[in-house]
């Protein structure tokens, strides 16, 4: 979802910055300077978005269950790996 929003923030950053300016004028404001931080922002969270999906990728989880034979109860285990290459 980051990935995402990052790149609608990109797109609105590029609009603001390079069509609203032509088109609107008002004073006291840099649409320019807006849309660059827009973009910057953007930017930002859609390589934060990348780093994170990269490192959900390598995690595993194994779930086993079985059956104890002296109670007769259901024994489940579930274990997991954080895998760092």
């Amino acid at each position: 979802m980051s990935i995402g929003f990052g790149i609608f923030l990109m797109a609105v950053g590029a609009i603001v910055a390079w069509a609203v300016p032509a088109l609107w004028q008002v004073d006291g404001v840099d649409w320019a300077l807006i849309g660059y931080i827009l973009l910057g922002a953007g930017a930002l969270i859609t390589l934060i978005g990348i780093i994170m999906a990269a490192s959900r990728g390598r995690t595993s989880q194994v779930s086993r269950s079985r059956v104890d034979p002296d109670t007769g109860t259901r024994v489940e285990r579930t274990e997991r790996r954080d895998d760092v290459v």
